[in-house]
């Protein structure tokens, strides 16, 4: 049985020891470097997306905080703390964004491109406890006590959310602009950052109106049920987003297989080389928005020495890289373990488990 092969970032020959580990000069650190001025000008981007959110939900907040204070307002007090724990997670999608692009090193070799995942699911529980939880708590309170408001309060209240709703719809209107730059929903929102941002001002413009709406027929029947219920009807709404943005971290977070048309590149390449007898596994993972590690247990055709085994590695890694730019991390492991015993493993099918 020959040694594992490791095709190491440079075109770089790693040294094969006895065991059955092979590692790569360097700390298996990214070669990737093509794309990296396209992927810091998309950053560039996300992060100025990200701080149009910022301002206009620091300034909508206030107004809705003074608002809902003065006019009594549960359904403009939800939307206030929706407010801020959209500001607040801002603040955490613009960590994630400077934070997972730190190189990597001996203590994390693969790099911090999961921080973006992780910060993204702190973002979520933000939107579930800060807004979900006390948007359902004001309705809860107006049903069980009642609000009264007069004339004036309503009148302010609807003025806040008007200013609310145009703000909110330009930072939507910028966040999806960048989106369709991006290569439309199937690539631009790859980025749970720019994903969480197009997910809170969408749920922010709906939310107001939602508001809005709550506060008008209360004004015209005199009947708090209706604020109420708008009020609910929000904390629902932002507790249903938190949980779809927290399934998507997780499912990043734990080690997600790449997506199944890379995954068929991926294979494609490996078929198509001829010293390649069979390809008996192939395991991938996201560690990052554009880093994709690559594992392949592979049995070599009958008769290449160590040398000829080596170039061909070497020769495989390139033919991957070009195809698959975000494949920067690639080992291979020649083999004589059974095809059948290793087509069952989960993560050589890519099968995913979990909600």
């Amino acid at each position: 049985m020959l040694p594992p092969v490791c095709a190491c970032p440079g075109g770089r020959v790693p040294r094969f020891r006895r065991s059955a580990r092979c590692e790569c000069p360097g700390g298996g650190q990214s070669a990737w470097v093509s794309g990296t001025s396209t992927n810091d000008k998309a950053d560039r981007k996300t992060r100025v997306t990200v701080l149009v959110a910022l301002a206009a939900n620091l300034v909508i907040a206030v107004a809705k905080a003074v608002g809902g204070l003065l006019a009594g307002s549960p359904a403009l007090l939800s939307e206030a703390a929706h407010s801020v724990a959209d500001s607040l997670n801002e603040v955490f999608l613009l960590a994630a964004l400077r934070r997972s692009r730190r190189p990597a090193d001996r203590r994390h070799p693969f790099g911090y491109g999961k921080e973006r995942f992780f910060w993204s699911l702190i973002a979520a529980v933000g939107i579930f406890v800060m807004g979900g939880c006390f948007s359902v708590f004001q309705g809860v309170e107006a049903l069980r006590n009642g609000a009264e408001e007069e004339l004036s309060g309503y009148v302010a209240g609807l003025i806040v959310l008007g200013v609310a709703f145009v703000a909110e719809g330009i930072s939507l209107l910028r966040a999806l602009h960048q989106v369709h730059k991006q290569g439309g929903a199937a690539q631009g929102m790859r980025d749970p950052a720019l994903r969480t941002v197009v997910a809170e001002d969408g749920t922010a413009v709906l939310g107001v109106t939602l508001a809005m709406a709550g506060m008008a027929l209360h004004m015209v029947t005199g009947q708090v049920v209706w604020e109420a219920s708008a009020s609910l009807a929000i904390g629902v709404l932002l507790v249903y987003v938190a949980y779809r943005l927290g399934r998507e971290a997780k499912g990043q977070l734990i080690g997600e297989a790449a997506d199944p048309e890379t995954s068929a590149k991926i294979r494609a390449v490996l078929d198509a080389q001829p010293e390649i007898d069979s390809v008996e596994a192939l395991f991938t993972m996201k560690m990052g928005l554009d880093s994709v590690l690559v594992a392949a247990r592979v049995d070599l055709v009958p008769g290449l020495d160590s040398e000829r085994v080596e170039e061909v590695a070497v020769r495989i890694k390139r033919s991957i890289s070009r195809t698959v730019p975000e494949a920067d991390q690639i080992f291979l492991d020649v083999t004589d373990r059974p095809a059948e015993e290793a087509r069952e493993s989960p993560a050589a099918t890519g099968e995913r488990g979990g909600a």
